[in-house]
Parts: C-alpha cells; structure tokens; sequence
C-alpha cells in the first residue's frame, strides 16, 4: 500500500498542477495531447484522423471529438488530404502552433518544478525504480518471478 498509494497520490497532485497550468492555455488534458501529437509529427504538422486515434489510444470517436473543440477554439483544421481525395488531415493552425509551442514548454517547466525536490542523481534512480515496477505490472510477474 505504501509504494502504490504514494504513486497515485502523486498523480493526483501533478495531475492537478497540469491542468492548472493547461488552462491558462484554454486547454484540458485532452487536448493538450492531440495538439503535442500534430507538433512533435514535424511540419506541416497535419495527420490523419486515423493516425492521431493510433498514437493517441483512443476510438475514432474521441478523436473527433476533440477535434471538433479544438477546431471550434481556432487551434486545429481539417484539410484536404492531397494523397487522398476522399481523405482528411488534422492540422495545427498557425494560432494552434502557437498555443501548443507555449502549453508544451508551461508542461515541461511544471514537470521540472513538480520533481525538483529530487537530485538528478534521485530522478534517476526513481525512473529506474518504476520502470522496473511498470515492466512487471505490464508481465503480470510475481515477486518470486521477478527475482
């Protein structure tokens, strides 16, 4: 209890200042990620809506969903697909750059902040800790097997 009751205390309080910090973007969670997506997809920043449900483990949907709030907001738009005449791409408007550009480094300034009680040398130690504990969760190990 002691190990996975301080990691979901600790999601919830990062979770918290996260979204905090994304809504001085106009943004959620949500949103956030499909934005990041389409930035760290290099320019001209623009995927299918099936490629953006694939990285983002979501159903079409979801996807579309979110789409449509972030269209609304001005920060995406479906585009003519020019390989496809019958497809659709995702693309980030030049105001949807913009806004994941500053969302993007706001996340890694409060990711840094969250972690800074910890050396270098513990952030590394931590990650290789739950790494380990993740990797044997995802295998279902044992103890015994993990041993």
């Amino acid at each position: 209890m002691e190990v996975i009751g301080r990691i979901l205390l600790a999601e919830h309080l990062a979770d918290a200042r996260i979204r905090q910090v994304l809504r001085r973007y106009g943004l959620d969670r949500g949103g956030f990620d499909l934005l990041a997506t389409l930035r760290r997809s290099g320019p001209p920043c623009r995927l299918t809506p099936t490629a953006l449900y694939r990285e983002l483990v979501l159903t079409s949907g979801a996807v579309t969903h979110r789409v449509d709030a972030l269209a609304r907001a001005g920060l995406v738009e479906r585009v003519p697909d020019p390989d496809d005449r019958r497809g659709t791409l995702v693309a980030l408007t030049q105001r949807g750059r913009e806004v994941a550009d500053e969302a993007m480094a706001a996340h890694m300034r409060c990711e840094a902040e969250l972690a800074a009680v910890l050396t270098d040398q513990d952030q590394s130690a931590l990650a290789a800790l739950l790494r380990k504990l993740l990797t044997g969760m995802e295998n279902g190990a044992t103890k015994e097997e993990a041993q």
